[in-house]
């Protein structure tokens, strides 16, 4: 991918949405970009399997867990899952867990942390909602931009000419 999130905010200033630096790198790919797909759930990941379980068509799952810091909702299986399944990126609002298959699987993942614990699997959740977290709002559809210096949201696909 040919952009940079400094670039992109010096180029399209008003029309991004600039995220508190509140995530690290997880996956094998720094940079990362797509259309944003949501859910929502609370220590229990059986939503985020079943959502990177589908055609991911260039896209980033983003995932509020509310910033809960007690179990992972994302992990090797499933970073290696949403990779073959066409998926750019995963965010976490949470905590990710086995650190060496993340950092293998060519995938973008940006997480606020790490937990050996795993989730719930109760299936609880919402998906294809607006987000609100970092001091963003996400919603299904706009794009996400992510590298070593941050995470960006637009309204728009800025990389379309």
């Amino acid at each position: 991918m040919d952009f940079t999130t400094p670039d992109l905010c010096d180029q399209f200033g008003a029309e991004v949405q600039v995220a508190e630096p509140l995530f690290r790198d997880f996956g094998g790919v720094r940079r990362f970009a797509g259309a944003i797909e949501t859910v929502r759930v609370q220590d229990d990941n059986v939503l985020v399997r079943e959502v990177l379980s589908g055609e991911g068509r260039d896209r980033v799952l983003v995932v509020d867990g509310g910033g809960s810091l007690r179990c992972a909702l994302l992990g090797g299986q499933l970073a290696t899952l949403a990779q073959t399944n066409g998926w750019t990126g995963v965010v976490v609002n949470g905590c990710v867990r086995d650190c060496p298959e993340l950092a293998a699987t060519p995938i973008g993942v940006k997480a606020l942390h790490t937990s050996p614990r795993r989730s719930g699997k109760t299936g609880a959740g919402q998906q294809n909602i607006p987000l609100q977290f970092a001091g963003v709002t996400l919603r299904p559809g706009s794009y996400l931009y992510a590298d070593e210096d941050g995470l960006i949201v637009a309204e728009r696909d800025l990389l379309k000419a």
